[in-house]
């Protein structure tokens, strides 16, 4: 895949199916147009090319964070393993968000991107304001000669799938329905650091990992988790939050348990995904107390992954 970002030059020379949009969260509903994409691909030979901003225009015009589910790196990495031939993540300046739709189109669309074919929700946003659409583009489409295939929005139980939705999940520790939504199960990626060591003093060791700022974060408590190290997959518990109990104010992170797993792993790249919300994050009176409590909470989750139907559990 070739990742264009950074600069607002370039240029595809090759024909392209191209769609546009944030892929927060890599949702089922973005998964059946990347489909899509490639049944188009398959039958004309267009390369597939994605495009997508650097920045969320809401950070942007409104100043303040905005929280993604997915990171620009994870973003990235998933539409690479998605087979992905171009991924551009464009500058979002103010001059960008003052582009007018047409504007977009032929000179970004038609002109940078090489659109042959434009593929689209029906929900579909672009140009100043957000006031380009799904109808403008095709009302365009013979003018400045471009197929345009517009996607039903994926749902679930008449609720369209969208970002937003996940978020509620994820808010409410709704794990199973978010991993639902999501089409495979939300995870967290970094380097293993080292931490204060209290769990390895209390006889669970554990890989940290601190989020990056822009993360969009579970409710903070204690999952039942997956993780993937050096090419297999191991049970796990997770603790996500601010660790109460140990005195001072820690930045939130995440701490895990991983079964079977009982050598140094600090600098290596893990993933861990979570699968089960157990309980929220408490404060205890003392560390004996928060041993017996992660040992309870490691019983349920050795039941939990367990009993998975994917059985994709190397070791417990």
């Amino acid at each position: 895949m070739e990742y264009i970002t950074g600069t607002r030059e370039f240029q595809i020379k090759e024909p392209a199916v191209v769609t546009l949009g944030k892929f927060d969260g890599r949702h089922r509903g973005h998964q059946k147009l990347l489909a899509r994409m490639k049944t188009v691909k398959k039958k004309k030979g267009y390369k597939i090319a994605v495009f997508t901003f650097d920045l969320s225009p809401k950070a942007l015009m409104t100043g303040e964070p905005f929280r993604v589910i997915t990171t620009n790196l994870e973003r990235k990495n998933y539409l690479e393993k998605a087979g992905i031939d171009y991924l551009v993540e464009y500058p979002f300046t103010i001059e960008t968000a003052c582009m007018e739709p047409e504007i977009f189109v032929k000179q970004v669309l038609m002109g940078q991107m090489n659109a042959r074919t434009i593929v689209v929700g029906t929900d579909c946003t672009f140009g100043y304001q957000g006031a380009g659409n799904a109808d403008l583009l095709n009302q365009w489409k013979d003018l400045y000669g471009y197929e345009l295939i517009v996607i039903p929005k994926e749902q679930d139980e008449d609720r369209d799938i969208s970002s937003t939705y996940i978020r509620e999940q994820l808010d409410s520790g709704n794990m199973e329905k978010a991993n639902e939504l999501l089409g495979e199960p939300y995870a967290m990626h970094g380097e293993v650091i080292h931490g204060n060591h209290i769990g390895e003093t209390l006889g669970f060791p554990t890989a940290n990992l601190i989020p990056p700022p822009e993360k969009h974060l579970p409710k903070f408590g204690v999952y039942v988790s997956r993780i993937y190290l050096d090419g297999a997959y191991y049970g796990g518990i997770t603790n996500l939050g601010r660790k109460p109990t140990i005195k001072g104010i820690s930045p939130v992170g995440a701490e895990t348990y991983i079964f079977g797993i009982n050598k140094d792993i600090y600098g290596k790249t893990i993933e861990v995904q979570f699968l089960h919300f157990i309980r929220p994050e408490l404060k205890f009176e003392g560390l004996e107390q928060l041993k017996n409590q992660i040992a309870k909470d490691r019983e349920e989750a050795l039941v939990y992954v367990t009993n998975l139907s994917d059985k994709q559990i190397t070791r417990l």
